[in-house]
């Protein structure tokens, strides 16, 4: 049976907020979302009372969930979702905030994701981030996502005959655009010299494999395009999206992910092709996911991410831009908010707001989420296209 396409048709993204990232801070989750919260008040001109939908996405607000934020901040939403799927909770959000738009379930969602990072509240997240995987990792001595991903990494290695110089190619790139970006935490150019360099840390993965934890928060506003227009707000129309869970299950070792499932899909939705997009936001919590997502979204055949990023030139100004701010390999995972990074980045450089690292004429941008890591795997993926307004 044909699956009938579903279309976002006049829903509108707007209002991109970046709380500042910090390495740590003795703020907690609930500081950062009232930060964002009230960012996006103060930029759209939308007075608290008339944000009618919330979307929340944390780890570090536990055990509070979305429905104390509404209590902490004095929101009365009619529509509220708390979406606990990390990396992916970005596009997820933007999922549900659109439908309920759709519906009139909600006028004006806020979509916010926060968490705070103290010293040992990153070791203390992964600890607990799992229970079933903790217990099924832990007694072999492998535990975090370090060591995920270099199993990972290894195989597609041997699998596909990358090279650690093919990654570094991704990671030197979003350097080069962090570099651009005032919200990045990195601020010294990267060498591929110094990437193939760095030291170790779960062989093949070494130091600008990894992301580096901080706090923040990312934030936007879903509405119809007709109200966006009406405010005079700068805005993006969805024009397709996806979402898949626990996605190749029976494959032995992560080599694809849920997007390869839904792919057609989401080019259907948008009545778009690969060479149709301008850029694209891939989730980067390491360099191979990144490859993958080039190979799942159709960019190059599977195998063929270490040819595909020989080829082409990842940065701002590139033939193929990649996550344009840097992404989180040099701008900086907080939390869940990473899932939320390219969403925003693609908005601003949609309404021509992203500076000195604009994509020239962009158009047309696609953006990814991945998360939810267990013992071997990430168990969601997402992908929204995302185009100017007229």
């Amino acid at each position: 049976m044909t699956r009938q396409r579903s279309s976002y048709e006049g829903v509108a993204v707007t209002v991109p907020v970046t709380v500042p990232y910090v390495r740590y801070s003795t703020h907690a989750a609930h500081w950062f979302i009232g930060q964002a919260l009230r960012a996006l008040v103060d930029q759209s001109g939308i007075a608290k009372d008339r944000i009618d939908g919330l979307t929340v996405s944390s780890f570090s607000l536990v055990p509070d969930t979305a429905v104390g934020v509404t209590q902490h901040l004095g929101l009365s939403p009619r529509w509220l979702d708390h979406i606990p799927t990390g990396g992916a909770s970005g596009v997820m959000s933007l999922r549900r905030a659109a439908r309920a738009v759709q519906s009139g379930d909600a006028d004006v969602v806020a979509c916010v994701a926060a968490d705070t990072n103290h010293v040992d509240s990153f070791r203390l997240t992964l600890g607990s981030f799992s229970n079933f995987a903790r217990d099924a990792s832990y007694p072999y001595g492998s535990g975090g996502p370090n060591s995920i991903f270099a199993l990972i990494t290894a195989n597609y290695m041997r699998t596909y005959g990358a090279r650690r110089e093919d990654f570094g190619r991704i990671a030197v790139a979003q350097r080069s655009n962090a570099l651009k970006n005032p919200n990045a935490l990195f601020k010294k150019p990267l060498a591929l010299e110094e990437y193939l360099d760095a030291r170790p840390i779960s062989d093949p993965i070494h130091l600008f494999d990894c992301v580096m934890p901080c706090a923040g928060a990312e934030a936007f506003l879903v509405m119809r395009e007709e109200r966006a227009r009406d405010l005079g707000l700068p805005h993006v129309l969805v024009r397709g999206a996806i979402e898949r869970h626990n996605a190749y299950a029976d494959d032995p070792v992560m080599v694809r992910g849920g997007w390869l499932v839904d792919r057609d899909e989401l080019y259907a939705q948008a009545a778009a092709a690969p060479a149709d997009i301008d850029f694209v936001q891939t989730y980067d919590d390491y360099p191979v996911i990144v490859m993958l997502q080039f190979e799942d979204l159709g960019f190059c055949d599977k195998g063929g991410g270490p040819a595909f990023v020989r080829s082409r030139t990842l940065t701002h100004d590139g033939d193929f831009p990649n996550n344009t701010s840097g992404g989180q390999l040099s701008a900086g995972q907080a939390g869940a908010a990473g899932g939320f990074l390219g969403m925003t980045e693609a908005i601003r450089q949609l309404t021509g707001a992203a500076g000195e690292r604009a994509v020239p004429g962009a158009k047309l941008g696609l953006v990814t989420g991945f998360g939810m890591v267990t013992y071997d795997r990430c168990l969601c993926t997402g992908a929204v296209i995302l185009e100017a307004a007229p």
